[in-house]
């Protein structure tokens, strides 16, 4: 696809519905990233487990609701997320995957139907990238979205999470630089959302919560970090991918970091 007809289709589909998003993914027309895209529903993070392990990933995402905000579970072997996002398919509706074997990520695919088995469960999480368009709407910067991709800075964090069965590992967070002046106001927006990851883990020194050095991200793009920003960091969906490799099952999918499931839900109505 030309670059034009490309800003031309994410023009579009920052407009569109999820649905549209899904669709676009679906049949190959859109491979990016889903920054940005279809403003006012709600993002999802992805994870796909063993039914053996699906239990204890549940109780995992209920002990750790600010990286792992649990949206909706699919039934053993369906891939259809029937109560966020009806009619989709969650094997070939993101435009990017992990797959992690025994630990290991030995694929980055852009679609799983060939992973897919009677045996296999799937869980949406929300995401963060959900409120930036709030942020937006009520005047906030996201600095992010500034750039060419929109891709946030993401960092394994010090912060550990609480464990549920194999699962165990450190929060994995997201770093978005704030005005000062701006700081009270995202912290009061942000944590009305508590299904998309609400307020901020932490505000302030990054090397406070293990982050040492904020130019060398684990994934995404480093964060430019003005002489009058704070940098606020929020629990990441990403997540699961390090509690993956620490958990070493035989078989683990997760959305590739900046994919995501676009759901069918309108952000406002998750506002509490």
């Amino acid at each position: 696809m030309l670059d034009n007809d490309l800003e031309d289709l994410r023009a579009r589909l920052q407009q569109g519905s999820a649905q549209d998003v899904r669709l676009a993914m679906r049949d190959g027309s859109w491979t990016g990233t889903t920054h940005g895209l279809a403003r006012g529903y709600a993002q999802a993070n992805l994870a796909i487990v063993p039914r053996d392990a699906a239990l204890d990933f549940m109780r995992f995402c209920q002990r750790n609701p600010k990286p792992c905000p649990l949206l909706d579970v699919t039934d053993t072997g369906d891939p259809e997320f029937r109560l966020v996002a009806p009619g989709s398919d969650v094997r070939r509706d993101l435009s990017g995957y992990c797959v992690y074997r025994d630990g290991i990520l030995v694929d980055e695919p852009d679609d799983i139907s060939d992973l897919w088995s009677a045996d296999l469960v799937a869980f949406a999480m929300g995401c963060s990238l959900s409120f930036d368009a709030v942020l937006q709407d009520n005047g906030l910067r996201v600095a992010h979205l500034d750039k060419p991709g929109g891709r946030i800075a993401v960092y394994t964090s010090g912060i550990d999470c609480v464990p549920a069965g194999p699962f165990a590992g450190p929060m994995v967070v997201s770093l978005r630089p704030i005005p000062r002046g701006e700081l009270d106001r995202v912290v009061e927006v942000t944590k009305r959302y508590p299904s998309i990851h609400g307020g901020p883990v932490h505000i302030g020194d990054p090397a406070a919560i293990g982050v040492t050095d904020v130019s060398a991200t684990d994934w995404g793009k480093p964060p430019e970090i003005g002489p009058d920003d704070v940098p606020v960091f929020w629990g990441c969906g990403v997540t699961p991918q390090a509690v993956a490799m620490a958990a070493r099952l035989p078989l683990m999918i997760t959305h590739k970091t900046g994919h995501m499931l676009l759901t069918d839900l309108l952000v406002k109505e998750l506002d509490q």
